[in-house]
C-alpha cells in the first residue's frame, strides 16, 4: 500500500512539473512571437525588451529551441543597429542551442547569418566557412520536410543562401563556382511569379551579368542587367530599400558595361540612373542612420535601467544573505575565539623566543648578503679592469708579431722565436676571450651574422693557425672536404671558425705525435641550400665515457694526470656546444680511452650564388681581379701609436685606404673636411673622447658607418651604443675576421641605403 501511494504521488509531482514546463515553454512562444509583431512593425525597443525577456524565461528552463529563436532574433536587432560583435555573439548562441535539438533549418540559418556578419567584416575564409555550412543544413532540411510551409521556409533561406554565395565569389574571383550557384537558384525561381520572386530574378540577373563582365561578353552582360532593372523596377515588389540597393548596383556596373561595348550614349543614361537611385539610397541611409542612432540610445537606456535593477536585487539577496552569514560567523567566532585564547597564550612565550633568534640571523644574513654584493662588484670591477690592460699591449704584440712574420728577410732562427712570441701571444689572447665569450654567452647577448664565406680558405686558414703548436706536439694534420662542397656560403665567419678551432686546440693538446683529420662533408646539396657534416678526429688519449655529459660544462676538465701541461680554463668545449647550437645543430663525441675522440655536427647554409664560378677560376689560375675594397677610405681614431701601426698595416694588407688621427676632435674636423667610406673610433681619446665626438659628428652625417673600438668592457656603451651613434662595437684585440666581416657588413649597408635614398628622391 505504501509503495502504492508512493508512486502516485511521484507521478503526480512529475505531471505537476511537465505541465508547469509546459506552460512556460507555451509562454517563451507567445512572448516570441510578441516581440517578432514588434520588429515587424519598426518597434525594435519594445522588441529588444521583449526577446531579451523570452530569453531568459528559456534560459531558466534550458529551452533550447525558445533560446535559439530569441538569440536569432536579437542578432537581428544588432545588426540593424551595427553592432556587428553582439550579433556574432547571439548567432553563436543560437548555433549552439540549435544543434543540442538537432534543428537544421535553425542551424543554417545561424551559420547564414554569421557568414553575412563576415563578410562584412571581409574575413572570407570564415565568411565561406559559414555559407558552406549553412549550405550544407538547409539541404538536408529541404530534404526531410514534408510540411508544405517549412519546405517554403527552407526553400527560401536555400535561395539566399546561394545567391550571397554567388555574390561573394563573383567578388573573389572564383567565377565558376558563382555559375554553378547562379544556375541553381535560377532553377528554383524561373517559373514563380510571387513578390519575393520579382526580386530574387532580379538579383539574379544583376549577378549573372556580373558573372558576363567577368568572362568578358559585355553585350551578354548587358541584356542581363538590362532585365534585372526591368524586375527590380516592377510594382509588386515590397523590399523597396533592399530593391533600390540592387538597382544603384545594376546601373553602375551597366553604365561600365555599355562604356566597355562602345556604348557611350547609353553609359550615359544608365549612369543617369545610377546617380539617381545613389541619392536616394543616401537620403534612405540617412533617415536609417536617425532612427538607428535614436533605437541604440532608448535600448542603452533599456539596458541601464536593467542592470540597475538587476544591481540592487542582488544587493537585497547579499544583504539577506549577509545577515544569515553573520548570525553564524559570530556563534562560530565565540567558539574559536575561546579555543584561540588558550592556544595564543601558549604560543607566545616560544614566538618570542624564535622571533629573537630570526631576528639575529637576519642581521648576520644581510651581513653576508652585503658582503657578496661587494665581493661581486669588485670582481666584475677587476676582470673590466684586468682585460683592458691584458688587450691593449697584447693587441701590439699579436698585430706587430703578424707584420714581422710576413717578412721574407728573417732568418729561421728569428722566424722561429717570432712564431713562438705570436703562439704564447695568441695562447694568452684566446684565454682572455673565452672568458668574455663566456660572459656574453650567460647573458645571451651572442648574435650570428651572415655574410659570405670561402670555406674552403676558412678551413685553411683555422688550420694554418696551428702550425707552430702541431711542430711542437709532433702532429700532422689532414684537412679533407668534399669535392661538392660549394665555395662560398653564407654564415657567421668568425663563430664557425672559433668552434674549428676550438675542436682543432682540443685535439691537438690531448695528442702527441698522432694523426688529427678535420673532414667537412656533403649531407644534402640543393640549389639554395647545403647541408654539411663537420669532423674533428684525432687518435689521442681519448675520454672516459662517465665524462661525456661533463665535458661540456663551464669549467669542466679532464683529471689532472691527462696533459697537466695544458690544462686551460675548461671554457672552450662549454662555448663551442653553445655556438653549435646557435647555428640550429648538436655537437656529438664519439671516444674511448687510448684510441681517440670524434667531435661532429650538421650544419645547413645557405650558398651564395652571387660570386661567378669564372671569376674564381680566373683568381685561382692566377689572373688578378680588380679588388673593391681598395675604393674604401677608412679613417682611423686611435691615440695608442703602436696600436695606430698595427691597424694602418692590418688595413693596408687589405687594400683599405686608411687615414690615422689621434683624438675625436681631429676625427670631426677630418669627417668635415674629407669623404670616408667608415670611421673606426677609438672610445677613449684625449681632448675628446669617442662618444661625444660620434655624438658631434651625427649631427651632419647620418649615413656613414662608425664602428666603436674598446679595449675595456663599457657596459654603458655596449648597451647604448646605437643611441650614441655607433654601427657597432669591437673589442680589442679583436679577431681579423670579425673585424673585416663587421667593416665589409656596415659599408655594404651603407651603400644600399644611399642608393635606397636616391631612387625615393
Amino acid at each position: 500500500m505504501k509503495t502504492y501511494l508512493l508512486v502516485c504521488f511521484f507521478l503526480c509531482f512529475a505531471f505537476a512539473f511537465s505541465q508547469t514546463e509546459r506552460d512556460i515553454i507555451h509562454k517563451i512562444d507567445s512572448i516570441n512571437s510578441s516581440a517578432q509583431l514588434h520588429f515587424n512593425n519598426d518597434e525594435i525597443v519594445e522588441s529588444f525588451k521583449v526577446f531579451n525577456l523570452a530569453n531568459k524565461l528559456s534560459d531558466s528552463i534550458n529551452d533550447s529551441y525558445g533560446k535559439a529563436i530569441s538569440n536569432f532574433n536579437l542578432g537581428k536587432i544588432y545588426t540593424m543597429m551595427q553592432e556587428l560583435g553582439h550579433a556574432e555573439n547571439c548567432y553563436k548562441i543560437m548555433l549552439e542551442e540549435a544543434k543540442k535539438i538537432n534543428e537544421d533549418y535553425l542551424i543554417a540559418q545561424a551559420f547564414f547569418r554569421l557568414g553575412e556578419i563576415k563578410i562584412i567584416e571581409k574575413s572570407s575564409v570564415q565568411a565561406i566557412s559559414y555559407l558552406e555550412n549553412a549550405l550544407k543544413y538547409i539541404s538536408k532540411c529541404n530534404s526531410k520536410t514534408d510540411d508544405i510551409h517549412n519546405e517554403i521556409k527552407c526553400q527560401n533561406i536555400l535561395l539566399d543562401i546561394r545567391m550571397k554565395l554567388s555574390e561573394f565569389y563573383l567578388k573573389t574571383g572564383e567565377v565558376d563556382k558563382a555559375l554553378v550557384n547562379l544556375l541553381r537558384v535560377e532553377e528554383k525561381i524561373k517559373n514563380k511569379t510571387d513578390n519575393n520572386s520579382l526580386y530574387l530574378k532580379g538579383f539574379c540577373n544583376y549577378l549573372y551579368g556580373i558573372y558576363y563582365v567577368n568572362i568578358q561578353l559585355y553585350n551578354t552582360a548587358i541584356e542581363k542587367f538590362e532585365s534585372a532593372t526591368i524586375h527590380l523596377n516592377s510594382n509588386g515588389i515590397t523590399n523597396n530599400y533592399e530593391s533600390d540597393l540592387v538597382l544603384s548596383k545594376v546601373y553602375k556596373e551597366l553604365s561600365l558595361a555599355f562604356e566597355k561595348a562602345d556604348k557611350r550614349e547609353d553609359a550615359y543614361f544608365a549612369l543617369i540612373n545610377y546617380n539617381k537611385h545613389k541619392e536616394k539610397l543616401i537620403n534612405e541611409a540617412k533617415s536609417n542612420n536617425e532612427i538607428i542612432t535614436r533605437t541604440k540610445l532608448l535600448i542603452e537606456g533599456y539596458k541601464n535601467d536593467a542592470e540597475i535593477a538587476i544591481a540592487e536585487q542582488f544587493h537585497q539577496k547579499q544583504v539577506a544573505n549577509s545577515i544569515k552569514t553573520i548570525n553564524l560567523i559570530v556563534v562560530c567566532a565565540l567558539i574559536f575565539l575561546v579555543f584561540s585564547l588558550i592556544t595564543l597564550y601558549k604560543g607566545y612565550a616560544s614566538k618570542r623566543k624564535l622571533t629573537k633568534v630570526l631576528s639575529k640571523q637576519n642581521k648576520e644574513l644581510e651581513i653576508a648578503r652585503k658582503a657578496a654584493e661587494k665581493s661581486s662588484e669588485l670582481k666584475s670591477k677587476f676582470i673590466s679592469n684586468v682585460t683592458h690592460e691584458l688587450r691593449t699591449p697584447l693587441y701590439g704584440v699579436v698585430g706587430i708579431t703578424s707584420l714581422l712574420l710576413e717578412k721574407n728577410n728573417l732568418n729561421t732562427k728569428d722566424s722561429k722565436l717570432i712564431s713562438s712570441l705570436k703562439y704564447s701571444g695568441d695562447y694568452l689572447l684566446n684565454l682572455v676571450n673565452d672568458v668574455l665569450q663566456f660572459g656574453k654567452m650567460e647573458s645571451q647577448t651572442l648574435e650570428l651574422k651572415n655574410v659570405s664565406v670561402n670555406l674552403r680558405e676558412l678551413i685553411k686558414n683555422n688550420s694554418n693557425s696551428f702550425s707552430f703548436r702541431l711542430q711542437e706536439t709532433n702532429n700532422k694534420l689532414e684537412v679533407l672536404i668534399d669535392d661538392d662542397v660549394p665555395e662560398f656560403i653564407k654564415c657567421d665567419s668568425v663563430r664557425l671558425s672559433q668552434v674549428i678551432i676550438n675542436l682543432l686546440g682540443n685535439s691537438i693538446k690531448f695528442t702527441e705525435s698522432g694523426r688529427i683529420k678535420i673532414r667537412v662533408k656533403t649531407l644534402k646539396l640543393s640549389n639554395e641550400k647545403a647541408y654539411l657534416r663537420f669532423e674533428v678526429e684525432d687518435n689521442g688519449v681519448g675520454i672516459p665515457k662517465e665524462k661525456f655529459k661533463t665535458i661540456f660544462d663551464n669549467f669542466s676538465q679532464l683529471d689532472d694526470n691527462i696533459n697537466i701541461n695544458y690544462q686551460g680554463t675548461g671554457l672552450g668545449l662549454s662555448i663551442t656546444k653553445r655556438i653549435v647550437e646557435l647555428f640550429g645543430s648538436q655537437i656529438e663525441l664519439e671516444s674511448e680511452e687510448g684510441v681517440g675522440s670524434t667531435f661532429s655536427f650538421n650544419v645547413s647554409f645557405d650558398i651564395d650564388n652571387t660570386i661567378k664560378k669564372t671569376d674564381i677560376n680566373k683568381s685561382k689560375a692566377g689572373v688578378k681581379i680588380v679588388d673593391l675594397k681598395n675604393r674604401f677610405r677608412i679613417l682611423v681614431a686611435e691615440d695608442n701609436k703602436i696600436n695606430q701601426i698595427v691597424t694602418k698595416n692590418l688595413l693596408s694588407k687589405n687594400n683599405y685606404g686608411c687615414k690615422i688621427v689621434e683624438n675625436g676632435s681631429d676625427a670631426l674636423k677630418a669627417v668635415k673636411e674629407n669623404s670616408f667610406d667608415l670611421i673606426l673610433m677609438d672610445i677613449n681619446m684625449p681632448l675628446m673622447n669617442g662618444v661625444d665626438a660620434t655624438k658631434l659628428i651625427r649631427e651632419f652625417d647620418t649615413n656613414i658607418p662608425i664602428i666603436a673600438l674598446t679595449a675595456a668592457d663599457i657596459d654603458h656603451v655596449k648597451e647604448n651604443y646605437d643611441d650614441i651613434g655607433f654601427n657597432g662595437i669591437l673589442t680589442k684585440p679583436f679577431d681579423n675576421i670579425e673585424f673585416f666581416q663587421m667593416i665589409d657588413s656596415e659599408i655594404e649597408l651603407s651603400k644600399n641605403f644611399s642608393k635606397t635614398l636616391e631612387k625615393v628622391s
